[in-house]
Order: C-alpha cells, then structure tokens, then sequence
C-alpha cells in the first residue's frame, strides 16, 4: 500500500492499529497522527466529533482528558478496511484521578492504509 507521500507501507491494518496504541502511550503525538487520512472523522462516545487532522492533533496535544497511561488489547479482529479492538486502558485523567475502564475501537482504513474513521465507545465511562 503507498502512503500520502508515495512511500510503499509495509504494514496491514490491524498492525497499524496495534501500533497505535504503542504510540499513544508512550505520548508520540507527532507519529500516531500520521497513522490518519486529513480528512479523518474521530467518534467518541459522549463528545463532539473530530473531524480533519488539525483537531485531531489538537486533541492528542491538548484536549484529551488523559494525562497517561497503559492500554491492554484483549481481542483484535481484522476484515477488509476494518479493524475492531476490545481492550482495556489503566492510567491517569488531567486532574489526577486514577482510571481502569475497558473500551472498544472501530477502525477504517483507505486503500493507502490511513485510517480515515475511527470510534471509541467507553462502557460506563466517559473519558
């Protein structure tokens, strides 16, 4: 698969998708951004929408109520240009209070492998 500047990606969706949550945890903002297509549509359980890569960094880099943490995926299931994960996710909002809470994530990819939908829905918790 070529990404947006022509370069041949090696990695199959669900990979991708694994590889995002490495990212996320360790804080790489500027990596896991370039996962997503520019016109990506974020869907979270309870909140507005984010549309476009612009607000999507400025969630990771601001907006975001979690401060840090580990995520734990328990099942990955790939078909297509869909990639769905259930796992769970320890760690601390921004105002310091301690979270376990599990989660599940509906990603879609574009034929050049960028994820340009993504949902998160939270049971029991809004984060």
């Amino acid at each position: 698969m070529a990404t947006a500047d022509g370069t041949l990606r090696k990695k199959s969706p669900e990979q991708i998708a694994r590889q995002y949550y490495t990212l996320v945890d360790d804080g790489d903002v500027d990596a896991l951004v370039a996962l997503f297509h520019s016109a990506v549509r974020y869907e979270r359980q309870g909140t507005p929408d984010i549309d476009g890569i612009d607000a999507l960094r400025r969630f990771y880099t601001g907006e975001r109520v979690i401060a840090g943490g580990r995520h734990t995926l328990d099942q990955v299931l790939s078909g297509g240009d869909w990639v769905a994960v259930r796992g769970r996710f320890a760690g601390v909002l921004r105002t310091g209070e301690e979270v376990a809470l599990r989660f599940t994530d509906w990603w879609h990819f574009t034929p050049d492998g960028l994820v340009d939908r993504r949902e998160s829905l939270f049971p029991g918790r809004r984060v």
